[in-house]
C-alpha cells in the first residue's frame, strides 16, 4: 500500500508540467491584453521553432547527465555560414540550407570527441566551443550581418517553406514532425536505451561491455545537428543573422528541458515533457507582454522557474529513491 502511495506521488510529479503550462495560459488569458487572439497563438507558436529544436537536441545531452553551452553559438554560427554561402559564395539557397545543419554536426563532432575521447568535462569543453564558434561566426563574416532572402525577393520560398505559409505557421509542422523523430530514437532504439542507461550508471554500462564512448559521441552529435537545424528556423524567423551572438539562447532550451521534467543528474526525462517545457518558455515569454511588463522581467521569470524547477527534480530524485 505504500508503495502504491509512493508510486502515485511520483506520476503525479509528472503531470506539474503540462499543469504548469494550462494555469499559465489562463492566467495570461485573463490579465493579458489581447492574449487569445490569433495573432497570439501563432506568436507564442513561432517564438518556439528554434528553441525547440536546440531543446530536442540537449535532452540526449542532459538525460547522459552532461551538459552543451554551445548550443546557441553553434545554431548562430552556422546559420551565419549559411547565410555567406548564400549572400557572399554564390551557393544556390538549397545548399547554403543543408549546409547549416552540416555545421551543427560538427559542432557536435567536436564536442563528442573532446567530452568522450579526451574526458574533457562537458561544462569546460561546450563552454570552450561555444566562445570558439561565436569567434568563428564572427571571423567568417568578417563581423558582418547576414540576411536570407524575405517575402517579395528572389527566393522567397524560403519564408514560405519554412516559417509562414498564407499566414499559417508552417514552422510548427516542422517542429511537431523532429518532435516525433526524436521521440523515436529516445524511446524506440537503441541509441536512447543506451542514452538513458549511461546517464543512470555509466560504469556500468562501461562494464557491460558497452562503447560508452562511442554512444556519448553520437549524443553530442545530435545535439549539434539539432542546433545547426534551429538555426535554419532562425534564420527562417528573423531573416538577419548578427555575428557574435547567440549566447543565452542554449539557456533557453536547457530551461524547457529541465520545466519538462529532465533530471540535471541523468537517468531520467521524456521529449513529451521538453516540449511542454518549450511551450511553457514560449507561453512565459509572451504572456509577460502581454500584461505589460518589459524583455528584462522575461529573464528575471525565467530563472525563477528554473530554480523552482530543478528544486522540484531534487525532491522527484528524493522521493524516486525512497520509492
Amino acid at each position: 500500500m505504500e508503495k502504491t502511495s509512493k508510486n502515485k506521488k511520483i506520476d503525479m510529479q509528472k503531470l506539474l508540467a503540462p499543469l504548469a503550462l494550462v494555469i499559465l495560459y489562463i492566467f495570461f488569458a485573463i490579465t493579458g491584453n489581447n492574449f487569445l487572439s490569433e495573432d497570439t497563438l501563432k506568436t507564442i507558436l513561432e517564438s518556439a521553432y528554434f528553441v525547440g529544436f536546440l531543446a530536442f537536441g540537449v535532452t540526449f545531452v542532459i538525460i547522459t547527465g552532461g551538459i552543451d553551452l554551445s548550443l546557441g553559438t553553434v545554431m548562430m554560427c552556422s546559420a551565419l555560414i549559411g547565410g555567406v554561402a548564400y549572400g557572399s559564395w554564390g551557393w544556390p539557397l538549397w545548399a547554403a540550407l543543408i549546409l547549416i545543419p552540416v555545421v551543427g554536426l560538427i559542432a557536435g563532432v567536436l564536442n563528442g570527441v573532446m567530452i568522450s575521447y579526451l574526458e574533457l568535462p562537458p561544462f569546460i569543453a561546450t563552454l570552450g566551443t561555444m566562445m570558439m564558434f561565436q569567434g568563428f561566426g564572427a571571423i567568417i563574416t568578417k563581423v558582418q550581418t547576414q540576411r536570407f532572402p524575405t517575402i517579395g525577393m528572389e527566393d522567397a520560398w524560403f519564408k514560405s517553406v519554412f516559417f509562414r505559409y498564407n499566414n499559417f505557421p508552417v514552422g510548427t509542422l516542422y517542429l511537431i514532425g523532429f518532435f516525433l523523430l526524436a521521440a523515436f530514437l529516445l524511446n524506440c532504439t537503441r541509441f536512447g536505451r543506451y542514452t538513458f542507461a549511461i546517464g543512470s550508471n555509466e560504469e556500468s554500462v562501461r562494464l557491460s561491455g558497452i562503447n560508452v564512448k562511442k554512444w556519448k559521441t553520437l549524443v553530442y552529435m545530435i545535439s549539434g545537428l539539432f542546433a545547426g537545424i534551429g538555426g535554419v528556423f532562425y534564420a527562417a524567423t528573423y531573416t538577419t543573422v548578427i555575428p557574435g551572438t547567440g549566447n543565452g539562447q542554449e539557456l533557453n532550451a536547457i530551461a524547457g528541458v529541465v520545466i519538462g521534467g529532465t533530471s540535471m543528474s541523468g537517468g531520467s526525462g521524456t521529449m513529451v515533457g521538453t516540449l511542454i517545457g518549450v511551450f511553457i518558455m514560449s507561453v512565459l515569454k509572451n504572456g509577460l507582454l502581454a500584461v505589460g511588463l518589459e524583455a528584462q522581467w522575461q529573464t528575471f521569470f525565467t530563472g525563477v522557474v528554473v530554480i523552482v524547477a530543478v528544486l522540484m527534480d531534487i525532491q522527484r530524485n528524493k522521493v524516486a529513491n525512497r520509492a
